[in-house]
């Protein structure tokens, strides 16, 4: 009897420990813990995502572009919604009934129990309301946001838009939610990472009419956003609502670089639009609108847009021919109304003295002197492919076939073929230089961005190199910018080759017969090649491309205008233009209102 009374009090014992254990526990737990507190009242609890400020945006003097203007988006969570006078909250954020029913839907499609947008950026006025009569409709907050306000009606592509994160861009980056904006096109885009901050979280209390009772715990556990960086963008301001003023009712582009640092000055798709039409609740209609415009404002031609570049090319002919020790500065060669490359077949050429050297031929743009030097290059080695391979090896060094790792995140190729190219389409054994001598004129199946072609301007400013092209100046809170934008690139061609380029540029303006002296101004240097692009589809395009000074120079520059005609009439113009603009030289007034009023659209 004694055993069993002995082993009873012994699990009457351990019995009594655990249920002590338990009572500890729970107590702690309930009474003493407030990890657990918190959890156990998740109901009565808010948790408000607290978005950053985005960062800043300026120009390269430090004149504000972008800054931010406050907004609110009215949140629900659909399992919290209760009956409601539904028309009175239609008429507080001006939408329907079957507005309503929808945007519910929608929200309870995402989720029951998570936050949704239910009333995209409602103003000030209208969240006043609310805000106080936010007790009436349970299930609803708002949600303070920033929405981008421009100090500029210009640099749409430049700068680009915020849009709403699709579900790809949520799963692949956990930083975004439904309905959460980011940086698309542009700066915006191309630095969203360093514009965008970091989320903070706010817990609030609430009572059971969703009405705020103040912070959980004082707000210990709060976590605070943190504001996005300020950046430095590269583009002068002035400079660009300049040629966006120039090319208004234009189809084209204008792309302005700093030679020496690879800087980019001005950035211009025409025709353009107002960046603020993207920038609020109005967004989508507008955005909608620029889709379905005849003349694609969304598209950024200087990025985008391939085009032939026409006679600028030759000078890049020459120096290759140059380098080659095909051509000296000193090698002549005639002209008779052209180049006839096979029998009874002819490269034309507008009339002007019969033989010339290489820095006239350019001074003049004369066809078959460059036709002529294409063919000897390509008669120097012992196959067509092995010439090919060698001119085109000297063209990539120039960045030209390749979108050249700017800090864009739109850009094309443009189209330096590959010899198997034409390999494929004539044969091995049956194509040569004269199969191909359009492209010793900068047709044919050539084609460059106006950014390459800018570039290139400034390769030749600065007699061999470049830095690639970029956007950004400078970012808060870094102490330099990618170094991949402090790297000099080379090209293939040596540097004593560019001098005698550079004479005939300048002639070109200079000279009473340079085919740009309708813009010369006795109080700068220009140095520029115009072009002419055939186009199939109607008047020809127009081409410039400049630097200024000759020496040390600041602006290197590369204008398209299509449907322009010669390279003289309009591209031409607006260079020098830009030029004397960022010069701070007094411009042509006459030539000014001219381009200005000039209308190419409607005559498309």
């Amino acid at each position: 009897m004694n055993k069993y009374k002995k082993r009873s009090s012994i699990v009457i014992a351990i019995f009594t420990l655990v249920s002590c254990i338990f009572i500890i526990q729970l107590f702690r737990i309930q009474i003493v813990n407030d990890k657990y507190k918190f959890s156990a009242k998740n109901n009565a609890f808010r948790y408000d995502i607290l978005n950053p400020v985005r960062g800043l945006i300026l120009d390269r003097d430090s004149n504000l572009i972008v800054s931010n203007s406050p907004s609110y988006n009215l949140m629900v969570i659909p399992r919290e919604t209760k009956e409601m006078d539904t028309l009175n909250l239609c008429k507080m954020i001006d939408i329907n009934l079957q507005d309503f029913r929808d945007k519910i839907i929608n929200a309870s499609n995402y989720s029951k129990y998570k936050e949704s947008i239910f009333q995209k950026q409602i103003n000030l006025i209208q969240a006043s309301g609310l805000q106080e009569k936010l007790f009436q409709f349970p299930g609803f907050f708002l949600q303070t946001i920033n929405t981008r306000k421009y100090a500029t009606n210009s640099g749409a592509h430049l700068l680009g838009y915020l849009g709403e994160v699709n579900t790809k861009k949520i799963k692949e980056d956990n930083y975004y939610n439904n309905g959460d904006l980011a940086g698309l096109q542009g700066i915006e885009g191309g630095y969203e990472k360093e514009l965008r901050g970091q989320k903070g979280m706010g817990i609030t209390l609430v009572d059971v009419h969703n009405r705020k009772q103040g912070k959980f715990n004082d707000g210990k556990f709060d976590t605070l956003p943190i504001r996005g960086n300020t950046i430095i963008s590269t583009i002068d301001i002035n400079l660009q609502e300049y040629g966006e003023k120039l090319m208004q009712n234009k189809i084209g582009a204008i792309v302005a670089i700093e030679p020496n640092t690879g800087e980019i000055l001005s950035l211009i798709s025409a025709p353009t639009y107002n960046p603020n039409i993207l920038s609020g609740r109005s967004r989508s209609k507008e955005y909608n609108k620029l889709v379905l415009d005849k003349n694609k404002p969304l598209v950024n031609r200087a990025l985008t847009g391939q085009y032939p570049p026409g006679s600028t090319f030759k000078i890049l002919n020459g120096l290759i021919a140059l380098e080659e020790n095909v051509i000296t500065k000193n090698t002549r060669y005639s002209c008779l109304d052209g180049f006839e490359y096979e029998k009874g077949k002819k490269v034309g050429c507008h009339p002007h003295e019969k033989n010339t050297k290489l820095n006239k031929a350019i001074e003049i743009s004369c066809n078959a002197y460059f036709c002529k030097a294409f063919t000897e290059t390509f008669k120097k080695f012992n196959s067509t492919q092995d010439a090919y391979d060698r001119w085109r090896n000297h063209l990539s060094s120039f960045g030209i076939g390749e979108w050249m790792n700017n800090d864009f995140v739109t850009g094309t190729n443009g189209m330096l073929p590959e010899k198997e190219y034409f390999d494929k389409y004539y044969g091995r054994k049956y194509w040569n230089a004269s199969t191909i001598i359009s492209m010793a004129i900068g047709q044919g199946e050539l084609l460059l961005t106006p950014i390459q072609m800018a570039n290139i301007t400034a390769i030749i400013a600065n007699r061999g190199y470049y830095y690639t092209p970029h956007i950004v100046k400078n970012i808060e809170k870094e102490e330099n910018i990618d170094s991949l934008y402090r790297e000099k690139k080379y090209t293939t061609i040596s540097e004593k080759n560019f001098e005698i380029i550079i004479e005939g540029m300048e002639q070109v303006v200079k000279n009473p017969k340079g085919t740009a002296h309708n813009v010369f101004n006795n109080k700068i240097e220009i140095c520029g090649k115009t072009g002419t692009a055939q186009n199939p589809h109607g008047e020809d395009h127009s081409i410039f491309i400049a630097f200024a000074p000759k020496e040390n120079p600041k602006i290197a520059i590369a204008v398209y205008i299509e449907n322009g005609g010669w390279g003289s009439k309009w591209a031409a113009p607006i260079s020098s233009l830009m030029i004397e603009k960022y010069l701070n030289i007094e411009t042509n007034k006459l030539l000014e209102e001219f381009i200005i009023n000039g209308n190419l659209i409607t005559k498309k």
